[in-house]
């Protein structure tokens, strides 16, 4: 790649637009659901099944679900997104601990 092209692709890269909100990730088998809070819902995804093929994943409990019964036992769903507002990121990530509160509690779930 040459470095107009890197740069162009780094300038596209840092001007996308970022979708904070809250997920599930639900076992299938057993019905353990956890929900997490994420500043970007496209990429939340691949840094959990990354953590989890490493072993590191820091919620216990879903590590020790997803060795025993494999990714492909595991969905990821988008619950609610926030809505597209040029807020600051402290008043975003308190909305975001609210909002999170609330789904593990209308769920049942664990917070991740």
């Amino acid at each position: 790649m040459k470095s107009a092209d890197r740069k162009a692709a780094t300038a596209a890269y840092k001007e996308r637009k970022t979708a904070p909100g809250i997920y599930v990730v639900r076992c299938i088998p057993t019905g353990d659901q956890w929900v997490g809070r994420a500043p970007d819902l496209a990429t939340i995804q691949n840094r959990i099944w990354f953590s989890l093929a490493q072993g590191a994943q820091p919620q216990r409990a879903l590590q020790a679900a997803w060795t025993t019964h494999g990714a492909e036992s595991f969905v990821f769903e988008e619950v609610e997104r926030l809505e597209d507002e040029e807020t600051l990121a402290y008043v975003r990530d308190g909305i975001l601990k609210e909002r999170l509160a609330h789904w593990c509690a209308t769920l049942g779930a664990k917070a991740i």
